[in-house]
């Protein structure tokens, strides 16, 4: 640790001389006036716009380690600068060409997870290397860990290769679950099911290589994790049951992403199952739901999509009994058939439930092909009914009730004596 705090000393005492200074004090004051001034109007414009601006100021970059070497001093430094961001305009190009061919979403994915990181990681790596030999700063012992000694470059694969491999096993593993899926005829949830398992052995795997890569002992890793296995057991046990769930869910296929369940009397999505939980959305008031796996097992679920997306939604009417039921059944299937929404097959059903006090009851049942649509199209089929009734002349009663007062056979009720004083 100590050899590695004198390196950092050196590479300070090296920016701290005049003509390294006057590169790199240019260089930002090039880099603040860019972000500043000049991005801000170019970022109300396209895209492309902001790309030629910073093509600009790569060509300021590059002239200004010119002059400096015109100055008669090395202009190194400056020069890194400017490659360094020429290799990120380049990129900024490649992303506009591919954002004219591929969703924005996936692109913008990409380039946040992968790409960004990979070349903050190039530039840093280059840096060092402009200050000192990448090779020697990669061999400074820092301290020992489980009994082997760690490098530099070992931590930095600790703390970066993880994370890539969560990030890159997406990416070709759903490339393959597709051409699985074409050429064995899987159905959504297998493939889904089978991606997920392979990223976490691919995952496994590449953590079993990166501790023999850096040389950690396996044996007092072990040790360890068997002293805390039975301690921690009992606190991740909700979530490894959890996790079970969701692998089971995706190869039974009873749950999957775009499914539509019937939550506390609301038709919901699914959006994502998790490694914990599963996402659904709601969309009468657009939230979004996070609900633990095991409870798909645990408890009943009423779903809309597990053969297919039909539903039967039914609405509620009342006709004077005045009016003939065949006539008012008729007219119910007819606006039905006609209102947007409502399939034609299976056809539209009006029945008679019951004779109330003031109105003959009729349900009038049909089917949709939105699940998550039917509060709307229940709301177009009785708009449409009440202008077919009032076209038609049928009456939607309500209730009405006639008190009348208690007459005497021979006469109006006497009217009570009134009190006497003393």
């Amino acid at each position: 640790m100590n050899q590695l705090l004198y390196e950092i000393v050196g590479w300070l005492g090296f920016l701290s001389r005049p003509v390294v200074l006057l590169q790199c004090l240019t260089t930002a004051g090039f880099a603040l006036g860019y972000a500043l001034w000049l991005r801000p109007r170019l970022k109300a414009r396209r895209y492309r716009v902001s790309v030629l601006g910073a093509v600009g100021l790569w060509g300021v970059l590059r002239l200004n380690g010119l002059v400096i070497e015109q100055l008669g001093y090395p202009g190194d430094l400056a020069t890194y600068f400017a490659q360094v961001w020429g290799a990120w305009v380049l990129l900024a190009v490649i992303r506009l060409l591919l954002l004219t061919r591929c969703p924005a979403k996936q692109i913008q994915l990409l380039y946040s997870r992968i790409v960004q990181p990979l070349f903050v990681l190039f530039v840093a790596g280059s840096l060092v290397n402009q200050l000192a030999s990448l090779r020697d700063v990669a061999e400074i012992p820092l301290f020992p860990l489980f009994g082997s000694p760690l490098t530099t470059s070992n931590l930095f694969l600790l703390l970066t290769i993880p994370y890539f491999l969560v990030a890159f096993s997406a990416i070709p593993l759903v490339w393959l679950g597709h051409l699985l899926q074409r050429l064995f005829h899987f159905s959504h949830g297998t493939r889904a099911a089978g991606t997920l398992v392979l990223r976490y052995l691919l995952v496994a795997a590449g953590v079993l290589w990166l501790m023999h890569r850096v040389g950690l002992n396996t044996s007092a890793i072990a040790a360890i994790a068997g002293g805390l296995s039975v301690g921690i057991g009992f606190g991740i046990k909700e979530v490894f049951s959890n996790f079970i769930s969701g692998l089971w869910l995706l190869f039974e296929g009873s749950v999957r992403p775009g499914s539509v369940l019937f939550i506390d009397g609301d038709p919901c999505e699914v959006r994502s199952l998790g490694l914990r939980a599963a996402v659904l959305w709601r969309n009468r008031d657009n939230a979004e739901l996070v609900i633990p796996n095991q409870t798909f097992f645990t408890a009943t679920t009423t779903t809309y999509t597990g053969s297919d997306s039909l539903r039967r939604s039914a609405v509620e009417i009342g006709a004077a009994y005045r009016h003939d039921p065949v006539v008012v059944i008729a007219l119910l299937e007819e606006v039905a058939r006609a209102t947007v929404g409502v399939r034609v097959e299976p056809a539209p059903r009006a029945f008679l439930v019951r004779y109330s006090e003031s109105s003959i009851d009729y349900s009038l049942r049909f089917w949709i092909d939105d699940p998550l649509g039917n509060l709307s199209i229940q709301s177009a089929v009785s708009q449409a009914i009440w202008h077919a009734f009032t076209a038609n002349g049928i009456e939607i009663p309500f209730p009405q009730r006639v008190i009348h007062p208690p007459t005497d056979s021979t006469g109006p009720t006497p009217a009570a004596p009134a009190p006497q004083q003393d």
